[in-house]
């Protein structure tokens, strides 16, 4: 089998580079060698490849950037997923997509399953679920994946950030009215690979059907709740040592205003991808620390 990755120094496309050898023949791509943003560039580093399966883990994440910059914004994450969507329905690839909880509104009370109407409310959530429509439009086999507040040692993300601040902060404020599952991009890459083993299955015996599926970690918290678990993680011994170990204050979004809104609720039930592929994902508190122990 031959699988093209796009997106291979992201944090999910980083864990992906590693596991999906098991399955095939990889060509990973990163930035330099794949323009998302060049549409020809892109066509032509799908046709000269000729995958079996492509993989596109790459996206325009800068959420409040992307308010002032929805064009490229647009580009990256609608307009690129789209083309590699038409080239997988042309050569009869599969293709794996990568969504987020952001397409959604926040005003529900509870976990948003994938019946549940998108409504986003900022430029970054309206191009990824630009994006996911342009994949579902294409005709190609396709899985969609939204998953949720993605952590991981590398790359830009929440964890990174409560390190840096706690290595010269005493105190620290973070949001608490915003809720959301914390997820470990091992674990995307991890239950992708389980997924499309059975998927590659289905379309060999002809019964795969595509579909789109909420991946995150169980549960809920808030960004507060999740700085105070990654502190009481490192205060236990589990994850790098820190100088000294700051306090973390609860606040609202008012206090803390940001160029894009968020919605107030973002947490996916993801029952429906459990049941499906027999699957039982962790509690994200569980699969934080699992992650943190791995990085001491």
């Amino acid at each position: 089998m031959k699988i093209l990755l796009f997106g291979k120094n992201g944090q999910v496309g980083w864990e992906l580079n590693r596991l999906l050898p098991q399955l095939g023949e990889v060509v990973a791509l990163g930035r330099e060698q794949a323009d998302l943003a060049d549409a020809d560039s892109l066509r032509q580093s799908i046709r000269e490849y000729k995958p079996d399966v492509i993989v596109n883990a790459a996206a325009y994440t800068a959420v409040d950037k992307a308010e002032d910059q929805a064009r490229q914004s647009m580009t990256i994450n609608a307009e690129a997923p789209g083309i590699i969507a038409e080239e997988a329905r042309g050569m009869g690839s599969l293709m794996i997509h990568y969504s987020t909880d952001y397409v959604f509104n926040g005003k529900s009370e509870q976990p948003y399953t994938e019946v549940d109407k998108p409504d986003p409310i900022n430029v970054y959530g309206e191009s990824k679920l630009a994006g996911e429509k342009a994949v579902q439009a294409s005709g190609c086999h396709h899985l969609i994946f939204r998953t949720s507040w993605v952590y991981s040692s590398r790359g830009s993300n929440f964890y990174l950030t409560i390190l840096r601040l706690a290595s010269k902060m005493k105190e620290i404020n973070i949001v608490s009215d915003q809720t959301g599952a914390p997820t470990w991009a091992r674990l995307i890459a991890e239950t992708t690979i389980e997924v499309l083993r059975s998927a590659i299955d289905e379309i060999a015996e002809g019964g795969f059907t595509s579909d789109l599926y909420h991946l995150t970690s169980r549960g809920k918290t808030s960004w507060y709740g999740f700085a105070r678990q990654i502190i009481d993680n490192i205060k236990t011994g589990n994850g790098k040592s820190l100088s000294s170990v700051p306090v973390i204050n609860p606040i609202s979004s008012e206090e803390y205003p940001t160029a894009a809104r968020r919605p107030a609720n973002s947490s996916l039930d993801v029952s429906k991808i459990e049941k499906q592929y027999g699957l039982r994902l962790p509690e994200w508190d569980k699969s934080l620390l699992s992650f943190m122990q791995t990085v001491v």
